[in-house]
């Protein structure tokens, strides 16, 4: 690229950004695994809300709690169009076609996010072949479908309003995936690859304006995370969730999402191939004696 063209690229997108402020106006967006009650999925669809995006798809593997959602949405957010479909995240005809639809239907693709997953507490001996290709399929694979899929269809112009390559894919990963203590070796493993996933398919996707980055929740009380929540409520213990991150305290699903919806807005325009942690401060240090160094 020319130094002319670099700047003429960089002077259109400080118009194009001086335009929309802060504002998601006319795109269309996929959220997966909204489905869970007290989910980040379901969160972040009701944070790009707030954003005032065309139309949100908010999917999961059934439509079980998503019709309640779309017409809370739409109800709360005059103007957004939130539609709920069946999508298996981790299967390549499912993604291709939830991707097709809001192409064919609204002529765009701005924002996917990659949130379906699941999770175990599984030490290394209790885990198998079985076990790992599954967490990796539901985990990894999903995020890759994503990153492989949603960024042709955010190439597309000229319909919908869209005049300029660009997107934004956020998958989500976890502080597990970033180094050892924060979950079972599968699913750290899985998270791993979503996080190196991201990082090589931004660069894929240079000098299209899709980005592509990856969320690493820390403790976040969710349906995933219930167990461990009711166990320590259970024992009396649960004031010490969370006492191992600086904040001293879990996060909330709401956290991740608004965090979340910054990256998916052209607010987050400058960030790229980042693996962002949403912990509390839990991974910004290595194990300590308490009253030590500080």
């Amino acid at each position: 690229m020319t130094s002319n063209t670099a700047n003429d690229r960089v002077a259109q997108i400080a118009a194009h950004l001086e335009a929309v402020g802060s504002s998601m106006k006319d795109q269309v967006c996929i959220v997966t695994g909204a489905g869970s009650l007290y989910g980040i999925g379901r969160a972040t669809v009701y944070a790009l809300a707030k954003r005032g995006p065309k139309v949100i798809y908010a999917t999961d593997l059934t439509l079980e709690s998503l019709e309640g959602l779309t017409k809370d949405v739409e109800s709360k957010y005059p103007g957004v169009q939130c539609i709920c479909r069946a999508v298996n995240a981790a299967k390549t005809e499912s993604v291709t076609a939830i991707i097709d639809e809001a192409v064919n239907t609204f002529g765009r693709l701005d924002v996917f996010f990659a949130n379906a997953g699941v999770a175990t507490g599984d030490p290394l001996l209790s885990e198998d072949e079985e076990s790992f290709m599954r967490m990796m399929s539901i985990n990894a694979l999903s995020a890759f479908l994503a990153c492989r899929y949603a960024g042709p269809a955010m190439k597309i112009t000229g319909k919908g309003g869209k005049e300029r390559s660009g997107g934004s894919i956020i998958c989500t990963a976890s502080v597990a995936g970033i180094r050892s203590g924060a979950g079972s070796p599968e699913y750290s493993a899985s998270k791993a690859a979503v996080i190196n996933l991201c990082q090589t398919s931004a660069f894929q996707y240079a000098g299209t304006d899709i980005r592509v980055n990856a969320i690493c929740p820390g403790l976040i009380e969710t349906g995933m995370t219930k167990g461990t929540f009711d166990y320590a409520r259970a024992r009396g213990s649960a004031h010490k969730i969370g006492q191992l991150n600086p904040t001293r305290r879990y996060g909330l699903p709401f956290e991740i999402a608004n965090v979340v919806a910054f990256l998916a807005s052209e607010e987050a325009s400058y960030v790229n191939g980042q693996a962002i942690a949403v912990d509390g401060g839990l991974s910004a240090s290595h194990p300590i004696v308490p009253g030590k160094f500080h």
